[in-house]
């Protein structure tokens, strides 16, 4: 199970917090909640990933998808905080060529 949480906006980034696992049950209401969540804003976005516990493949594909979204729109997502198994699974797979990982 997943919780998205939209926790501040200051005009130029838009915090959403992610918490829980993301896998191929929960993926669709991650989907849905995160592409409302982009056509609802127009700047870039930060997803804490510092409660994410678990990311599939199908969630991974997902933030990609979302990625292209926002790219469009001239805007970025940032991973921040991510834990240290999700930040291994964006390294092996590439991501972290695609997204800007951050550790605040």
């Amino acid at each position: 199970m997943f919780e998205l949480c939209t926790e501040s906006n200051d005009g130029k980034n838009v915090i959403i917090s992610v918490k829980g696992e993301i896998d191929i049950y929960s993926a669709p209401d991650f989907k849905e909640s995160l592409y409302q969540s982009i056509n609802d804003v127009q700047q870039t976005i930060i997803l804490d990933c510092s409660d994410l516990t678990y990311i599939d493949s199908m969630g991974l594909g997902i933030l990609v998808g979302a990625l292209k979204r926002v790219r469009q729109k001239d805007h970025n997502i940032i991973i921040r905080n991510p834990r240290s198994t999700v930040r291994k699974l964006f390294r092996i797979t590439g991501l972290d060529k695609a997204f800007i990982i951050e550790e605040v």
